[in-house]
């Protein structure tokens, strides 16, 4: 009887075993269901899936910095951007207005550079963790804007900080806070 108890002991370990690795096979499906669900903009980017496969494996995350070659602010944050695990790609331009007009950013958002990660737009000095976040997320928005050069942001450290918004935003132009800083 303590043979038969034994064996039925190993029977139930084994099947344990088999109906866990069938659990994480059958949710395999609902992984790509979910990532397909992803922002018409995001879907629409050649790097899509690389970027979220680099944020979920630990490689740098390729980020594409529009920025002015003068700009001592838009260095900082290239800066920051690489300690915190992007691979980033800089574009130094004289005059950024056509970017900011292609990717939909309004007047009102604008900042000094203009970045693009797996399809979504990042102006002006966005913390690199709310960027890993919304790339986490995907959100269906257009992108993430920090307005102006606040003091305290990410490539514009010094003696003063000041709170600041970070805003989603939409080819329309419709904003919502995505965080407070």
């Amino acid at each position: 009887m303590i043979e038969m108890k034994k064996h039925q002991r190993s029977a139930l370990i084994i099947a344990a075993v088999f109906g866990i690795v069938g659990c994480s096979k059958a949710s395999t499906p609902d992984q790509s269901a979910s990532t397909a669900a992803v922002p018409a903009a995001a879907a629409a980017a050649s790097d899509a899936n690389a970027a979220t496969l680099a944020s979920n494996t630990g490689e740098p995350i390729a980020i594409k910095v529009y920025k002015d070659s003068q700009c001592g602010c838009c260095k900082e944050w290239v800066k920051n951007l690489e300690a915190n695990g992007f691979k980033v790609e800089t574009m130094d331009m004289p005059d950024l207005s056509m970017i900011k007009e292609k990717y939909g950013v309004k007047p009102e958002l604008q900042a000094c550079h203009t970045a693009i990660v797996n399809g979504y737009v990042v102006e002006g000095h966005v913390p690199p963790d709310l960027i890993k976040k919304m790339l986490k997320e995907k959100p269906a928005i257009a992108g993430l804007a920090v307005p102006g050069m606040p003091q305290g942001s990410p490539g514009m450290e010094g003696a003063t900080k000041e709170r600041y918004n970070v805003l989603t935003f939409d080819r329309a132009g419709h904003t919502t806070v995505y965080a407070q800083r």
